[in-house]
């Protein structure tokens, strides 16, 4: 698998995946807000650059995300990412957190913006949904 690796640190990895035409971020251990942002952002400015539209988030070792960045997430970084070409989002939780149904929400309202999102526990069924979906 060949990839530019974009922002690598203790806690979060972000890579372009050149043969799979993806961004794929993995988060390592809970992180601050303030890196979070960075990341994602190198993310989204690379998703741009390459012209891509797939993402695939490895957040199972995420720990609890502030109101903060629920906010800036939703009404900031993810409207500018799908402006910016984004289409397909596979993310990976933690199994109580997909259990819970609490991403539901999140989901219907990136939908009716565009964006298709599926939610995975297992890393390899999110790249196996991910790569199916057509460019």
């Amino acid at each position: 698998m060949s990839e530019i690796l974009l922002f690598d640190n203790e806690f979060v990895s972000v890579r372009y995946l050149e043969d799979k035409k993806m961004i794929y971020h993995t988060i390592h251990k809970p992180l601050p807000t303030s890196i979070l942002k960075e990341a994602l952002n190198i993310g989204t400015e690379a998703l741009k650059q390459y012209g891509i539209h797939k993402w695939l988030s490895d957040d199972s070792c995420m720990g609890p995300i502030s109101p903060e960045f629920m906010e800036y997430s939703h009404d900031v970084w993810q409207p500018r990412t799908i402006a910016a070409g984004w289409k397909y989002w596979a993310i990976v939780v933690p199994q109580e957190l997909a259990a819970a149904g609490s991403l539901t929400p999140a989901i219907e309202k990136l939908y009716e913006l565009g964006l298709r999102m599926m939610v995975f526990t297992d890393l390899n069924d999110a790249f196996r949904w991910l790569e199916s979906m057509d460019d």
